[in-house]
Formats: C-alpha cells, sequence, structure tokens
C-alpha cells in the first residue's frame, strides 16, 4: 500500500475532542503532537447533529489531513470518512465507538435536555466526570478541575446541541474505510469499551489496534505520554510505507 502521509513538515494533524471538551484536552501532548505536523482543531460545538459537525470540520479543515476523533470526536471523524474519505490520508479512532445509542442512553438525554434548559448550566456532575477516569483517577482533583473547565468553557447551548446529537449505527459502513487507520482503547474505559473497539477493528481491513492499560477514558489526560508514543509511532510506520 502507497503511503499518502509525506514528512513532518507537511503533514497536518486535524483534532477532534469528545464531548463537553475543547482543544486544551491535548496540551499535555501538544509539543510533542507539534514534532509530527501542522495542528489543527475542529469546532464540534457548533452543530446538533454529527453529520453536520461533520460537514463543518471539512469546511475548516485543510485539503488533505491526518484526522485524530477522540471520543464523539470519533463519531464525528467517521462521518467524516463517509463524506470526504479522499482527503483523509490517515484515521486515528481514540476511546470511541461505532455503537449507536440503545433507548436507555436517549430516554437519559432527553431527560437532561429537559433539565438542562429549565435551570442555569453549572457543568458536568461530579459522577460524569468520575466516571470518565480510571477509579484510581476519579477523585484527582487536578484532572476533575481541567475536565470541568472544558465543561463550563463550552457552557450551556454547546451542551444542548452535542447531548442532541444521535448516534447511528456506523460498524456498516467500516469496511469503506481504506487509508492507514489506528484505533486505540483504555483497558479500564468505562464509556467505550475494548470490545467495541476489538469490533472496528474487525470491520476496517486497514486498522491496526493499541491498548493502554491501566486508564480509563480520557486517555490524553490520563497517559498522554503513551498516546504520543502511540500516534508517533503509528505515523513513522505510515511513512516507512512504500510509495
Amino acid at each position: 500500500m502507497a503511503s499518502s502521509v509525506n514528512n513532518n513538515e507537511q503533514r497536518q494533524l486535524l483534532l477532534l475532542p469528545g464531548f463537553m471538551l475543547d482543544q486544551t484536552l491535548w496540551d499535555d501532548m501538544r509539543e510533542g503532537l507539534q514534532q509530527l505536523g501542522q495542528l489543527h482543531f475542529g469546532d464540534l460545538g457548533q452543530d446538533d447533529s454529527i453529520s453536520a459537525m461533520a460537514a463543518r470540520v471539512l469546511r475548516q479543515a485543510p485539503p488533505r489531513f491526518v484526522l485524530i476523533g477522540f471520543s464523539m470526536g470519533g463519531y464525528v471523524a467517521q462521518a467524516i470518512m463517509q463524506q470526504a474519505p479522499e482527503r483523509v490520508t490517515a484515521l486515528a479512532l481514540l476511546n470511541t465507538s461505532a455503537r449507536q445509542q440503545d433507548p436507555r442512553e436517549i430516554a437519559g438525554n432527553k431527560m437532561q435536555l429537559e433539565l438542562a434548559r429549565q435551570v442555569p448550566f453549572k457543568g458536568l456532575t461530579s459522577r460524569a466526570l468520575a466516571s470518565s477516569l480510571h477509579p484510581d483517577l476519579a477523585h484527582d482533583r487536578v484532572l476533575l478541575e481541567q475536565l470541568q473547565a472544558m465543561a463550563l468553557r463550552n457552557g450551556k447551548e454547546v451542551f444542548i446541541r452535542q447531548l442532541s446529537a444521535l448516534r447511528s449505527d456506523g460498524y456498516a459502513e467500516l469496511h469503506k474505510i481504506q487509508c492507514p487507520t489506528l484505533i486505540v482503547a483504555s483497558s479500564n474505559d468505562q464509556l467505550s469499551s475494548v470490545a467495541e473497539s476489538r469490533q472496528m477493528l474487525e470491520q476496517i481491513a486497514t486498522a491496526r489496534m493499541a491498548l493502554v492499560e491501566n486508564c480509563g477514558h480520557m486517555t490524553p489526560l490520563e497517559k498522554p505520554q503513551q498516546l504520543l508514543q502511540i500516534l508517533s509511532g503509528w505515523l513513522t510506520g505510515i511513512d516507512a510505507l512504500p510509495a
């Protein structure tokens, strides 16, 4: 397979955050990521559907890019692969899934939306924040404050838009992905399971998978240097593919 990713000076990295997160998600990795290419950050806060988020990202993105989607950003990345696969030179899906929301999740989101529209936004609940981290880090004040600060910067309107964005079943579309693909899962992720990552791996012929041990959902915050090493090694491997 010919590599469509050139050297570091020419490589464009487009990073997509998760639910109620922003580009500071990548701060602990930013210096290392800048060594891998020019950084671009997708805005997922202006739309209330995954497809619309993908279309907005594409309008603001460079012509061709390496696409890195974390959590909800992974769903948007999959939508980008459906809308403009020719623009994506390589794809990384971090702590995400192609699973659609089940009726219980949809009902829970509807209840949260009704409440959010009635009261001032005070950020995410302590339970929601803790569930995104490894159990040993569930009371880590620094990490919890980082997550809450991102949620508060996004604010009420983004919360409502992102919570309104329904996720459809994307497994049937994954076999169409032909670019080099990396799937990263974490052993203690309570939000996106290792089994879901393996199911994606089975559907994408060009994919490989890396597992981060002793880590919860928030890999860029919990294990930034290990994740950076995984991404760097993967991109180096792509560069080494014969033209």
